[in-house]
């Protein structure tokens, strides 16, 4: 079982039973209101990231935004017509999950795409004329002092980095500082809510809601959130195992990394883990 270090009285991590599910190391941090309540296991360890690697990316994307060497209304780009950058964002461009084949008209259905992040990072790579590792860490990492996190190369997963560092992107994506407040709240509701798809490991939604770059929980069943999850959640995992979520109706937020890969365990655990960390 996972050791478990509270970081303030009464955080009570010993009410952390799920992670006991866990064959390898894992490693957990939960933040209440911006402030650490919570750690489990070596939160300094590295670990993949898998697609939790997109919210990072899509955040170094919005400061493009922001900053107005990118739009949300440009076009996606060659071999995609009518799509835009935030149909890229929000898996809605119709491109599919691995190659430029496209499947749906934009904006007619979710279909989840890493080969459409792709695409984003050559959008923003060209946009604001910096390589997109640099472009993520210069506007992401090193604002918010992420040392460890690493995007080397897909912007869909490459990444990697410790529990410690995602849970200083968390509590940004809780208390935006590098994107505007506008801009935020337009990435964590859903683009399209109507539209439906297929949640990987978790089947079809009806809707599927997704912001940019941001999973939105909604009323998704089944879901590698937690029953005392606000619809309001939002966040993405990883087949690496590892997730990011902020609740803002708890004004609460947790990351899951981990050394075992996204499974069984995590669809049978993740739910129970979720709503441990709220009971905290």
């Amino acid at each position: 079982m996972t050791e478990t270090t509270p970081t303030a009285p009464g955080a009570h991590p010993d009410r952390l039973p799920a992670l006991s599910a866990f064959s390898l190391p894992t490693a957990l941090v939960v933040a209440q209101d911006g402030q650490v309540i919570a750690r489990a296991g070596d939160v300094d360890a590295v670990h993949p990231l898998a697609s939790v690697t997109k919210p990072l990316v899509v955040w170094s994307a919005l400061v493009a935004v922001d900053r107005g060497l990118l739009a949300l209304d440009d076009p996606a780009g060659p071999g995609l017509p009518g799509a835009t950058i935030a149909h890229l964002m929000s898996h809605s461009s119709g491109v599919a999950f691995d190659s430029p084949a496209v499947l749906a008209a934009p904006g007619t259905r979710r279909v989840y795409s890493n080969f459409g992040i792709e695409i984003l990072g050559q959008r923003l790579q060209e946009a604001t004329a910096t390589p997109l590792e640099a472009w993520v860490e210069t506007t992401v990492l090193e604002p918010l002092g992420m040392a460890s996190v690493l995007v080397p190369g897909s912007p869909a997963y490459s990444g990697s980095g410790t529990a410690a560092d995602l849970s200083v992107f968390a509590r940004e994506l809780a208390a935006p500082r590098l994107v505007s407040a506008d801009l935020a709240a337009l990435a964590r509701t859903p683009f399209l809510p109507q539209l439906d798809g297929v949640l990987p490991g978790y089947g079809r939604q009806v809707p599927n809601g997704f912001g940019l770059g941001l999973e939105v929980r909604g009323h998704k069943s089944p879901h590698w959130t937690g029953s005392r999850n606000s619809p309001a959640t939002f966040g993405h995992f990883g087949q690496s195992g590892s997730f990011v979520w902020v609740d803002p109706v708890a004004g609460r937020q947790a990351v899951f990394l981990g050394e075992q890969p996204f499974g069984a365990v995590h669809k049978a655990s993740w739910p129970a883990l979720c709503d441990q960390i709220l009971a905290l």
